[in-house]
Formats: structure tokens, C-alpha cells, sequence
């Protein structure tokens, strides 16, 4: 019985452009490496005979000074004027590599509004039982996200001319901007407001309701909310109406300090600046959004 039944990895988009223009960035290893997050550098080996097939080397930087490296060997063929297929089948002999030896498909077919790109893959891991339960609960489900997500970078650059290098660069700043957000949010909510009760806020709401007991109470359900917001804030990072809200909500905050007690905006650190500071991660947020690449844009269940 087979403890961990791994699915080979499979992954489609369509591409608004013609043949020659995804066969190329797909192809030359110098332009693939720009787009594909699972290669740092790819390399031909030189052939001896032009029947030979294509051998390659490649390299993947793991980070912490840390790369794998590994051999390959891909054929390719065009077999009607509207499909074609690439294979390939790759091997590390590195000790720290999970992947032992593997193989797979890049397929292009030819669609009506552009090109059908797919891959499917599959490979082998070291490290027995471990290397098996690592590969079924982390690693193949992020070179499956890895995969597509390259995908969307690869069809950004084709159908809109944005380079995978601005894309991730892109997609870097938005999830900075993301937690960012998200930390505010549930720092704001659980520090001052349910692990311990800040001494301003409780005597502001005091004021106001009369009772300490009840100022304490709403000032809990008020944490509670912010980090419910702080939650949501991670959840629908791509909804505009995120950002819109952020900024309303910060805006209101601010007019509600001012008209309860003007002084608190002498001190240091105080809602001016802090909401102020909430309101452009927000709007640099709002401006990641176009053209935001997504692993969810990619099929990732073969038909």
C-alpha cells in the first residue's frame, strides 16, 4: 500500500500570442530562467553531433548560499502547424537534493484566441519515508504553486510586455504591503486592547459610557474586530475594496480622535502619523493590483 500517492505536477494556461513568441521565451534558456521561479540558470552543453539530443545543466538557488544542481537532457518537435510538444527528463546526483531524477512535458497547442500552454511533470525523491512525507506536504505542493505561478508571470510578459522582473518585483511589494496590514491590524487589536488595556483609550471610553467595567468589555470587542480586520486583510489581499476600506477606516479613526481629544496628537507616535502611515501602505497596496500575477489564474487539475 502506498502511504503517500503523489499526482504528477500539471499545470495550464492560454496565452493571447502566437507560436513563435512562447516557443521562444520558453526554449531559450536565457529568457526561461527570467520567468520560471524554479531555475536560477540553465545552460546548453554543447552538442557533438547535431542528431544528438540537447543536454543541459541547471542550477537552483535555495538560498542561505545554498543551490542544487543538476543534469537534464530535452528533445523537441513540431508535429503539426498547430501543436507541439517538448520533453524533458532531469536528474541531480547533489545529496541535498529531494528530487533524485525525473521527467515531464511542456505542450503548445493552438487555440483561437492564442496558445494552449501546459506542463505536466513527475520525479523521483532521496531520503525514503522522510523524503516522501516532505515531498507530500511541502515540496510538491509548492513546486506545483512555483509552476503555475510562473505561468502567469510568463503570460503577463507575452500578452502585456511586463517583464517577469517588474512582476515579481510586483507581487514582493504586495505581499510587504499585505502583512504589513495584517500586523497592524492584529498588533493593535491584541496588545493594547485584550492583553492588556491601554490607559488613554480605557479613559476615553469611560468617559463616554461611565462605567469602567463596560469601557473595558467594549474595548475587548473592539480588539476582537481589529484583528478580525487584521485576518481578512490576509485573506482578500486582492479585493480593491480591502484597500478602500483601510484607508476610509483609518480616515474616520482620525476625524474620532480629533473631536474626542485633540491632544493626542502632540504625542509621539500618536493616530495621525500611525493612520496617516496605514493609509499610503494602503494606496501602494491599491496600485500592486494591476497585473498582479496569481498561481489561481493556472488550471492545476489535468482534465
Amino acid at each position: 500500500m502506498r502511504v503517500f500517492a503523489n499526482q504528477p505536477i500539471y499545470v495550464e494556461t492560454l496565452i493571447h500570442t502566437d507560436m513563435e513568441s512562447i516557443w521562444e521565451a520558453t526554449q531559450n534558456p536565457q529568457k526561461h530562467v527570467e520567468w520560471d521561479l524554479r531555475f536560477s540558470q540553465i545552460d546548453y552543453i554543447p552538442k557533438q553531433e547535431e542528431e544528438e539530443k540537447q543536454r543541459f545543466r541547471y542550477v537552483t538557488n535555495i538560498g542561505f548560499g545554498l543551490r542544487i544542481e543538476g543534469e537534464g537532457v530535452t528533445t523537441s518537435g513540431k508535429h503539426q502547424d498547430h501543436k507541439r510538444m517538448s520533453s524533458l527528463h532531469f536528474s541531480s546526483d547533489q545529496a541535498i537534493s529531494l528530487i533524485l531524477s525525473g521527467g515531464g512535458y511542456w505542450r503548445y497547442e493552438q487555440a483561437d484566441k492564442g496558445i494552449r500552454f501546459l506542463t505536466r511533470y513527475d520525479y523521483k525523491t532521496r531520503f525514503y519515508f522522510l523524503g516522501k512525507w516532505f515531498d507530500f506536504f511541502v515540496f510538491r505542493p509548492l513546486m506545483g504553486w512555483a509552476t503555475a505561478l510562473s505561468f502567469d508571470v510568463l503570460k503577463i510578459w507575452l500578452e502585456k510586455g511586463i517583464s517577469p522582473k517588474i512582476s515579481y518585483r510586483q507581487l514582493f511589494i504586495h505581499a510587504i504591503v499585505t502583512f504589513g496590514l495584517m500586523f497592524t491590524w492584529i498588533y493593535h487589536g491584541l496588545v493594547p486592547k485584550l492583553l492588556t488595556q491601554d490607559a488613554q483609550e480605557l479613559a476615553l471610553l469611560k468617559g463616554i459610557i461611565g462605567s469602567e467595567a463596560n469601557a473595558v468589555l467594549l474595548l475587548q470587542v473592539v480588539g476582537l474586530l481589529e484583528i478580525a480586520v487584521g485576518i481578512l486583510c490576509l485573506l482578500f489581499h486582492r479585493r480593491k475594496a480591502l484597500y478602500i476600506f483601510n484607508i476610509a477606516a483609518m480616515l474616520l479613526l482620525t476625524i474620532g480622535a480629533a473631536i474626542s481629544d485633540i491632544s493626542v496628537f502632540l504625542a509621539p507616535f500618536n493616530p495621525a502619523t500611525l493612520n496617516m502611515a496605514v493609509c499610503l501602505l494602503a494606496w501602494i497596496g491599491c496600485m500592486t493590483l494591476a497585473h498582479l500575477p496569481s498561481a489561481k489564474h493556472c488550471i492545476r487539475k489535468q482534465p
